[in-house]
């Protein structure tokens, strides 16, 4: 695995969703997302394939079966991590 790019490298855009929103934390930097938002969601929005990346999720490693039921909080706290391959 390998830290994934920084926050200001990838896409501003988080679509065309209501303007209220959100404040998260996501690999230490502050950052909004619409409200409602799934974790599929963001991490699409971010412009990251959600099959490509492991998230942790307020401290805990969140298992992929738990992702489309994850709507994100404010205040969370996301660290995510692109996979690299390889050899």
């Amino acid at each position: 695995m390998s830290d994934m790019p920084k926050m200001s490298e990838m896409s501003e855009s988080v679509g065309d969703r209501p303007t209220e929103s959100i404040a998260l934390q996501v690999n230490g930097e502050p950052r909004d997302c619409p409200i409602e938002t799934r974790l599929p969601d963001f991490l699409t929005q971010l412009g990251l394939n959600p099959r490509l990346v492991a998230v942790e999720y307020n401290g805990e490693i969140l298992h992929r079966q738990f992702w489309d039921t994850t709507q994100l909080q404010a205040g969370d706290r996301l660290e995510i991590v692109t996979i690299v391959g390889g050899g």
